[in-house]
């Protein structure tokens, strides 16, 4: 089953791109150093970077800008306004072996759903697409996993849950995996 990074984790490559790994991490509140947008009025601001690192021997030209990032907010995952102003893209970049690269990105969003964020990345490396990658993280407090008076086997309607009691029946209890 896929499941995402948390933010802070690293990501590697293992197709074309084996030895290239990336990172979402720095996930905090931050206004924006150029100024507040105006599309961003009662918003939150919030800071995260995005990390390149090259752990093989040869060069690899990266890329990463706007249109290949996706950030989503709230258990609802509305989109989050990406500041591309004030925000610092990789455009073209090489990056030598043992070598890193990192963007600074800003966005905001409604301060109540910064609890649970979601940032997609899909780097281009010489110009060929990379998968994509899913990391999760938050700001503040943390939503507990079951709401205050809600039934606590609710969470067994989950789909995880659902995988776990299908994988149980099929194998037994118990049985290892």
């Amino acid at each position: 089953m896929y499941e995402p990074n948390v933010v802070g984790d690293w990501q590697e490559y293992d197709d074309g791109h084996a030895g290239l790994r990336v990172r979402v991490h720095g996930l905090e509140k931050a206004e924006p150093p150029r100024g507040r947008d105006d599309a961003a009025e009662g918003l939150v601001y919030f800071r995260f970077r995005v990390t390149v690192e090259n752990r093989t021997t040869v060069h690899f030209g990266i890329h990463l800008e706007d249109g290949q990032l996706d950030v989503r907010v709230g258990t609802d995952g509305e989109s989050a306004f990406l500041d591309w102003r004030n925000s610092q893209f990789i455009e073209g970049f090489d990056v030598y072996p043992l070598r890193r690269v990192t963007s600074v990105l800003y966005a905001a969003a409604p301060e109540s759903c910064l609890s649970l964020v979601d940032i997609q990345v899909q780097l281009k490396v010489d110009d060929e697409w990379t998968e994509r990658y899913l990391w999760s993280g938050g700001i503040g407090p943390q939503e507990p996993a079951v709401g205050v008076g809600a039934r606590t086997d609710s969470a067994q309607d989950s789909l995880a849950a659902q995988v776990i009691s299908y994988l149980e029946r099929e194998t037994g209890p118990g049985s290892a995996a």
